[in-house]
C-alpha cells in the first residue's frame, strides 16, 4: 500500500492531545514533531511539570510551552501558537483537536478521559488497554453514535496483531494460531550456564540438553523449559490483557485461560502452535497465545512482536518459501508470518490519521465484549485487603490473572482484573477463588464502574445485567 496516497486526502495537518507522558506518550511527542500530517502540541498529565518536560526534551524552547491551569489560559495559549501542558484533560479539551490519545495506563483516570474525549466529539485513540479490557467495546459504541471512532494503536501489539490476523484472513490463509512474543526475552548464555530475562539472571547449568527442539514431543520441551526456569516469570497480566483486546476485535481466543505461552526459539514457534493431533500444543484452531522468545545473546530479538501460524496448503509454494527462509515447522505444515517489532508511539501517527481522514478503527469497527480478565486467589485473602496492582506486570499480590467468557458484572460474577485493582476486599476470599464483583469495595461514583455497567446493559440487556445470568 502506498501510504502517501493512501492519505492524501487530508485537508490540514491533523490536531492531536496525548494524555500521559509516561513511555508511550513521550515517543509519541517525539514523533509528532516529525509527522507532516499530524501536530502534536498539547499534552496532558497529572503532574504538569513532566508534560512541560516532554516538549523541552524535543528542543521546544520554553517560551513556546505554555502551561495551563484554567480553559481560558489554554484558549489564549493556543491563539498564540503554543505547545500547551496541562494537568487535567478538561482543561483542553474543547480546543480545536481531532484526537484525544488516552496513554495514562490507569483505569479510572482513563475510562473519565475516554468519556470526557468522546461526549468533545473527538476521536480517542486508545492505548490504556486497561481501560480497552474492562469497556473498550462500550466505547467505540457511544464513538459511533458521534459519528466518530474509537481506535486501538499501531505500535501496540493489539492493533498490530488484529491487522496482521486481517491481512491473513483477507489472503486466504487458515490461520491456527495468533498471537505475540512477550515483553522480555530469555537469553541463554551456554558458557556462563545462565538464562536472563527482564534483567534478571539466574543459574542453569542443567538447561543445554533442552536448547533445541530436535524431535522431541513440544509439550515435553515446553513443559520442562517452564520447570527449569520457574524462577523468571513466565505469566504477565499484560500479555493476557492485550489478547483480551485482540479476541474482542476478531474472535479469535485463547487455548487455555492462562495461556500456553511456550519458551521457544524463534524457529520453534510453527512447531509449538500446531493442534495436538499435529503434535502442537493447542486443542483447536483460531487460537491466541504468547511465547517467550529464547535466544542467545547474540541473536536477533523477537521484540514483542506479532505472528500468525497458518497451514502451509501448497507443497511446492511453501517449499519454496521455506528456501527464502521463512519459518516453517518441522513437519512441514505450517509457517509462521510475522512482524517482529512494535515501536510505541513512533507509528501511532497511522491510527490517529485513520480515525481522522479516514474515520476508520485499526481494530474492528465494532468490537464485542467476548472476554473478562480477572483475577483468581493463589492463597486465602482477608476482608479488609486492598488488591494492590504493582510493577511492570500489574502485579496483584495473592493473584493470578487469567481470561474467562465475557458475562455481566451481577452478585457472584467476576469483577474484571483493572476494575478490582486497588480496591479493598469487604469479604473473605478463599484460595482457588475468582474475585467477584460483590466482593470488592467500589465508589459508586466510578466513571469505569459505571461505563461496565452501561456495556453490560447495551451488550448482555438489562434483564441478564440485573440477575447477573
Amino acid at each position: 500500500m502506498n501510504h502517501l496516497d493512501y492519505y492524501a486526502a487530508a485537508q490540514r495537518p491533523i490536531e492531536t492531545c496525548v494524555v500521559g507522558s509516561g513511555g508511550f506518550g513521550r515517543s509519541f511527542l517525539a514523533q509528532g514533531m516529525r509527522v507532516p500530517l499530524m501536530r502534536a502540541r498539547i499534552a496532558v498529565d497529572v503532574e504538569v511539570s513532566i508534560a512541560a518536560a516532554g516538549f523541552s526534551a524535543l528542543g521546544v524552547p520554553s517560551a513556546d510551552i505554555a502551561i495551563c491551569h484554567t480553559v481560558e489560559e489554554a484558549h489564549q495559549a493556543w491563539g498564540n501558537g503554543k505547545f500547551i501542558a496541562a494537568a487535567d484533560l478538561a482543561t483542553v479539551v474543547n480546543l480545536p483537536i481531532d484526537v484525544v490519545v488516552e496513554a495514562t495506563g490507569n483505569p479510572e483516570a482513563g475510562a473519565r478521559h475516554s468519556r470526557m474525549a468522546i461526549d468533545a466529539r473527538h476521536h480517542l485513540v486508545l492505548v490504556s488497554k486497561e481501560v480497552d479490557s474492562v469497556i473498550g467495546p462500550y466505547l467505540a459504541h457511544l464513538a459511533r453514535q458521534r459519528g466518530k471512532v474509537v481506535t486501538p494503536v499501531d505500535g501496540d501489539q493489539p492493533s498490530l496483531l488484529i491487522g496482521l490476523i486481517t491481512w491473513a484472513q483477507t489472503l486466504g490463509f487458515d490461520i491456527i494460531a495468533a498471537g505475540k512474543s512477550s515483553e522480555y526475552d530469555f537469553v541463554y548464555d551456554e558458557t556462563a550456564g545462565t538464562m536472563t530475562s527482564e534483567g534478571k539472571t539466574i543459574p542453569l547449568p542443567g538447561f543445554a540438553p533442552h536448547w533445541t527442539l530436535g524431535m522431541r514431543p513440544v509439550s515435553d520441551l515446553a513443559r520442562v523449559r517452564a520447570e527449569i526456569c520457574a524462577a523468571l516469570p513466565q505469566r504477565a497480566v499484560p500479555d493476557l490483557c492485550e489478547l483480551l483486546v485482540v479476541a474482542n476485535a476478531t474472535g479469535f481466543m485463547p487455548d487455555r485461560a492462562d495461556l500456553h505461552a511456550p519458551i521457544a526459539r524463534i524457529p520453534e514457534v510453527p512447531s509449538f502452535f500446531g493442534t495436538t493431533p499435529e503434535g502442537g500444543l493447542l486443542s483447536r484452531g483460531n487460537v491466541l497465545d504468547v511465547f517467550h522468545c529464547l535466544r542467545r545473546s547474540d541473536e536477533a530479538s523477537f521484540a514483542g512482536g506479532v505472528f500468525v501460524i497458518v497451514r502451509c496448503e501448497d507443497q511446492v509454494t511453501w517449499e519454496l518459501l521455506a528456501a527464502k527462509g521463512h519459518v516453517i515447522s518441522r513437519d512441514g505444515q505450517r509457517a509462521m508470518l510475522y512482524l517482529p517489532r512494535h515501536l510505541l508511539g513512533l507509528e501511532a501517527a497511522t491510527s490517529v490519521l485513520d480515525a481522522a481522514i479516514h474515520g476508520r478503527s485499526s481494530g474492528a469497527q465494532s468490537p464485542q465484549p467476548r472476554l473478562d480478565l480477572i483475577a483468581r486467589a493463589t492463597r486465602r485473602l482477608s476482608v479488609g485487603t486492598l488488591l494492590a496492582m504493582g510493577g511492570h506486570h500489574h502485579t496483584i499480590d495473592g493473584t493470578a490473572a487469567e481470561l474467562q467468557p465475557a458475562a455481566p458484572l451481577g452478585a457472584g460474577n467476576p469483577a474484571p482484573f483493572y476494575l478490582a485493582a486497588n480496591r479493598h476486599l469487604v469479604r473473605d476470599v478463599e484460595a482457588g477463588t475468582v474475585i467477584a464483583i460483590d466482593d470488592i469495595e467500589i465508589d459508586p461514583a466510578s466513571t469505569l464502574l459505571a461505563l461496565r455497567r452501561q456495556q453490560d446493559a447495551c451488550f448482555f440487556g438489562r434483564k441478564n445485567m440485573a440477575t447477573g445470568t
